[in-house]
């Protein structure tokens, strides 16, 4: 039974929790609220602890950097001191490193799609602050000290995805009713849209592998889709006639100059208004994964929030 560490328990770590368990490993979730996942150890810790987290990683054969700040506006504040406490907790464990990273880094510009090798150059801060932690254990693998690898994803969906997801309860709520949904960015954007069962597998495949680290792989995607094509796919399954209404630039961008976290997300809009298409052909290749058909995780995805839909809301003091 070979020992994991995952830190944090939002959708991909609960996920990727679940699988490592399934899968027969002695599975450790670190957490700052002391989150349970059935089969797996709950611990209680701040993942900006350096000796608190390198002690979690005792004994282990990958931790799992799975969390991040909720907070868009205070990633250049909280990100830097989990990046730091990960690197070490791996150099003195001697477990390998695997970071949950997303595009950002790719910056606004960049040449489309994206591939593993595209080079990063940050264009606001969220993505210098994803790029420095990935140079800072980048560096580290570079001198011996520890193995990492970065596991990148375009925007994530899946069953019971929340209201922070592009493709969330915001989008397939008002669709499945028949209603509007509004969208952040031009619905019409052509978009790579990366299911939760696929992140897991990715994860766990880079894990895995026994090939060269100190590199990226990408989570493979489904041919991209804009939300238009995505509305009128889910009022296909449902019989609805759902609609999208565009946020106001304008509003946003007054709403950003009062709103820190409405001004971090307009930082990134760039990623909405126009095609954001990642390639993950190389990652397919070596590590034997591939992105899940739409035909397939789509009906599941729209079946996961009709349940909602009809369970309502948990009872008072319960947690989803």
């Amino acid at each position: 039974m070979t020992d994991q560490l995952v830190v944090g328990a939002g959708y991909i770590g609960r996920a990727l929790a679940a699988a490592l368990v399934e899968r027969g490993d002695s599975v450790t979730l670190a957490t700052r609220s002391g989150t349970v996942v059935p089969g797996a150890r709950a611990l209680v810790v701040d993942a900006s602890d350096v000796d608190a987290l390198a002690a979690a990683a005792e004994g282990a054969a990958t931790i799992f950097l799975v969390t991040g700040p909720s907070q868009y506006h205070r990633w250049p504040e909280l990100w830097p001191p989990m990046f730091r406490a990960a690197v070490e907790a791996a150099r003195r464990s001697g477990a390998r490193l695997v970071l949950m990273g997303n595009l950002y880094g790719y910056g606004e510009g960049s040449p489309m799609p994206m591939t593993e090798t595209t080079p990063q150059h940050p264009t606001e801060p969220k993505g210098r602050v994803r790029t420095d932690g990935w140079e800072l254990a980048l560096s580290a693998a570079k001198r011996g000290e520890i193995q990492v690898v970065e596991v990148r994803a375009s925007d994530y969906f899946g069953p019971g995805a929340g209201k922070t997801s592009q493709l969330g309860s915001a989008f397939f709520g008002p669709l499945i009713a028949g209603k509007t949904a509004r969208v952040f960015g031009s619905p019409d954007a052509a978009h790579s849209w990366c299911y939760l069962p696929d992140i897991v597998a990715t994860l766990l495949a880079a894990a895995d592998y026994r090939g060269p680290w100190g590199r990226a792989w990408h989570v493979p995607a489904a041919e991209p889709l804009s939300r238009t094509e995505l509305a009128a796919r889910v009022n296909a399954l449902t019989g609805k006639r759902g609609s999208l209404a565009r946020l106001s630039s304008a509003l946003l961008r007054v709403l950003g100059v009062f709103v820190p976290f409405i001004r971090a997300a307009n930082d990134s809009d760039y990623q909405f208004t126009a095609p954001f298409v990642v390639d993950a052909a190389e990652t397919e290749r070596l590590l034997g994964v591939a992105a899940t058909p739409w035909d397939e995780s789509l009906p599941a995805v729209v079946a996961s929030y009709r349940d909602l839909a009809v369970a309502g809301p948990p009872a008072t003091g319960a947690r989803r």
